[in-house]
């Protein structure tokens, strides 16, 4: 017994020499940086995910995750999930049928609520998920097999033949309050932090065909402009901290700015006046396609993205092409052009600082060696833009608690109401890093060793908290 008790006092030392609670500080780490890092997950054609619909449950839950994964190590912060490619669904819905990317049958279930998974496991890796919407596509091949719930078989006086396409007709009301009511269904009963849609409002022209509605260009326009509008509005009322994204076509219309190029006018043919949406605030951030290489000129991306941040006070984060990297769209472009066109977008004046990658498979595949050439750029996790024309309530400081113990620090939180996640940045050896952004769920988390350790707040709305700080 005497020697139980010796053990159990020498144990106690042992704990007490390993084992150092860190205490308040009067130190200031420096500010989480901010920056939107995205990427777009197109389900359409089964381009990104799922990469077959002949695969199980399981094994399209494994992919996402592997996807999920490698946006996650790569510093990113968000994903762009399309949800609805063509007037179906990639969650449950009782307004129309489940996608036919998932199983190979519109209609069919494919046993799980895909939405639901990819929101449920991004969150947990600190990402935000933005369902993105095509709000008038039909059917992108008429040769495909619909269900009786499909909107060509439902309600086929709302819809127009295009060529080999079928769309639903934007110059109807009841089409453009049927996408409103898809889009706020989501809203309501997902936690999604975005609403994404892209330049899908028309289709593109092909050829000498146009879109048999005999609407002018004008008309077109006013459809669409009402829909962003009466969309942004209804999102806002709903859940003000969810962000309402477009992206548009690269360029607003051929010759501006000066000398710029383009093979279509995405004004006049597609109905998109994305630069009145940008200036009117119809939008939290813009995201224009500037697929381009910095250089001829007649495209140049830093000649359009600094014209697009002149347009508008709200965020302009440029989608950029990093599927292009050698590739027969764009022989011989190197990993190096993506890196370069971030750092050109860091430079050129905006109200924040962000971009998306179109898209996360050539990030899955390290596409170029893209993987490398993003970590001389994505050097530590950073926040998602705040946006203070919504809610600029500071949050309060979390309660923090921290012990090093056996070369680590064990590190956990509590944070009130509205907070979703908790940055974590480490001093050691004389050097602050942000360690980690994580869900503000999970509560605590086992860090390296760290001389001093703060933490701080972020609410839906991408506000943050004074740091709370402890040290050794």
């Amino acid at each position: 017994m005497k020697r139980l008790g010796i053990f159990l006092a020498l144990w106690s030392l042992a704990t007490a020499a390993f084992s150092q609670p860190m205490a308040p500080s009067g130190e200031r780490p420096p500010v989480i940086a901010q920056e939107f890092r995205a990427a777009w997950i197109a389900t359409i054609y089964n381009i990104d995910w799922p990469s077959s619909s002949r695969l199980s449950a399981s094994a399209q839950q494994n992919e996402m995750r592997r996807i999920l994964d490698t946006v996650a190590s790569l510093k990113m912060n968000a994903v762009i999930f399309q949800v609805r490619p063509q007037c179906d669904a990639l969650y449950q819905s009782s307004i129309e049928p489940w996608s036919s990317v998932l199983t190979g049958s519109m209609g069919r279930s494919p046993g799980y609520d895909p939405l639901a998974f990819v929101i449920r496991e991004a969150h947990a890796r600190g990402i935000e998920v933005h369902a993105w919407f095509n709000p008038f596509r039909a059917l992108s091949n008429n040769s495909q097999a619909v269900s009786n719930k499909h909107i060509t078989r439902s309600a086929p006086g709302l819809t127009k033949r295009f060529g080999t396409m079928t769309w639903a007709d934007p110059a109807l009301p009841e089409v453009r309050e049927r996408a409103t009511r898809v889009i706020l269904d989501v809203v309501r009963r997902y936690d999604i932090d975005g609403v994404h849609l892209d330049d899908y409002f028309y289709p593109y022209p092909s050829g000498d065909l146009r879109f048999p509605d005999g609407k002018s260009p004008a008309q077109r326009r006013s459809y669409v402009d009402g829909f962003v509008k009466n969309l942004y509005g209804s999102v806002k009322r709903q859940k003000p901290w969810v962000r309402v994204g477009i992206s548009p076509f690269g360029i607003w219309r051929p010759g501006v700015p000066s000398g710029i190029e383009a093979g279509i006018d995405s004004y006049e043919q597609l109905a998109g006046d994305s630069r009145k949406w940008l200036k009117n605030g119809w939008v939290d951030y813009l995201a224009p396609q500037l697929y381009w290489r910095e250089s001829p000129r007649k495209q140049s991306f830093s000649l359009l993205l600094n014209w697009w941040r002149q347009q508008g006070s709200r965020p302009v984060w440029p989608g950029i092409a990093t599927s292009r990297i050698q590739s027969s769209e764009d022989p011989g472009r190197p990993a190096s052009e993506i890196t370069r066109q971030i750092q050109t977008s860091r430079k050129i004046g905006g109200a924040s600082n962000g971009q998306l990658h179109w898209s996360v498979k050539s990030l899955v595949r390290n596409q170029g060696g893209i993987a490398k050439q993003l970590g001389s750029v994505y050097t530590q996790p950073v926040a998602v833009p705040a946006m203070p024309w919504i809610n600029r309530k500071t949050p309060a400081a979390p309660g923090l608690s921290a012990t090093v113990r056996d070369g680590k620090t064990d590190v956990s939180w509590q944070v009130g109401g509205g907070v979703s996640r908790v940055a974590i940045q480490l001093k050691i050896d004389g050097k602050w890093r942000t360690q980690r952004i994580a869900p503000a769920s999970a509560k605590s988390l086992k860090l390296p060793a760290a001389d001093v350790i703060a933490a701080t707040a972020i609410d839906r709305f991408g506000n943050m908290s004074p740091p709370k700080v402890l040290a050794r």
